[in-house]
């Protein structure tokens, strides 16, 4: 059974950092892409992050650029997200996503095939 668990979130100031964990059982995320999305109330589903599988190309939203970085950890089948200068906008459910095939990224929420249940980011004053 293929599960994807993510850790980490929590409330909060503006200006902290958190860095979010997404660990896989079941599934060698080695060989897929995998994307952070996040889901603000009333709001669409958005991307985030995503890091390839074959050569850990990074990608990220132009806005988010400089503060979050996804790294890969193979030793232990996870990938992580690391968001430094938190700002209230960045309160969201944070998700990753694992493709079911093919190793590119893609921005389409439609395209990954397994999703973690989300961790809840929560920045305020």
């Amino acid at each position: 059974q293929v599960q994807l668990v993510e850790s980490g979130g929590g409330l909060v100031q503006p200006g902290d950092s958190l860095r979010l964990s997404c660990a896989a059982s079941g599934y060698n995320l080695d060989y897929y892409a995998v994307a952070w999305f996040r889901q603000a109330p009333g709001k669409e589903r958005e991307g985030v992050s995503c890091i390839t599988s074959s050569d850990g190309i990074t990608y990220y939203v132009d806005s988010n650029k400089g503060r979050f970085t996804i790294l890969r950890d193979k030793a232990k089948n996870a990938v992580y997200l690391q968001i430094n200068s938190l700002r209230p906008e960045d309160t969201a459910v944070y998700y990753c996503a694992a493709k079911t095939y093919g190793s590119t990224c893609v921005q389409t929420p439609y395209s990954y095939g397994y999703w973690g249940q989300g961790t809840q980011v929560t920045v305020s004053s």
